[in-house]
């Protein structure tokens, strides 16, 4: 092989891994806009709710809006805003507003699977995505209608 042919090499694979890099840095901008990694909470199933807290590490004291599916079905939305003081203490939020408590409609006997889904505006409105909360919440309901948490890691102020 002569040099020119080495050099024409050498320079391809290197604006092959310039282009990887760029295409790598734009896909990682495009996911921390639509998906910002400051939203924190949890949920988990209480007796007869799926109740939690959410909190919006870029504005502290914005009510987040949460919606909850069971099973992959919607259920309702609503904005986070009952008292946490133990959010506030355990130093995830600057106020105690930042709880949610969702009623569990009707569901047969058997374990449950519930996900609590933040609300994201991007673009000025424009577009809207939802992001996890935490990780999804199984439970089992009995007969008699109560819940019964029976997630892997079921703590209040994770």
């Amino acid at each position: 092989m002569n040099r020119s042919s080495t050099n024409l090499i050498n320079i391809l694979i290197g604006k092959s891994i310039l282009e990887t890099v760029l295409v790598g840095a734009m896909a990682v901008g495009f996911y921390f806009k639509a998906f910002p990694p400051y939203f924190h909470g949890w949920g988990e199933a209480t007796s007869h709710s799926i109740s939690g807290w959410a909190v919006n590490n870029r504005a502290p004291y914005a009510r987040v809006e949460v919606h909850l599916f069971i099973d992959g079905k919607f259920i309702g939305t609503r904005a986070a805003d009952l008292s946490r003081p133990d959010v506030r203490a355990a130093g995830w939020s600057q106020d105690e507003w930042h709880g949610f408590s969702f009623s569990v409609p009707s569901l047969s006997e058997g374990l449950h699977e519930a996900r609590v889904y933040t609300l994201h505006g991007s673009a000025g409105g424009a577009r809207y995505t939802l992001q996890l909360l935490g990780d999804p919440i199984r439970f089992v309901v009995a007969t008699d209608g109560s819940l019964t948490n029976v997630s892997k890691k079921a703590s209040a102020a994770k």
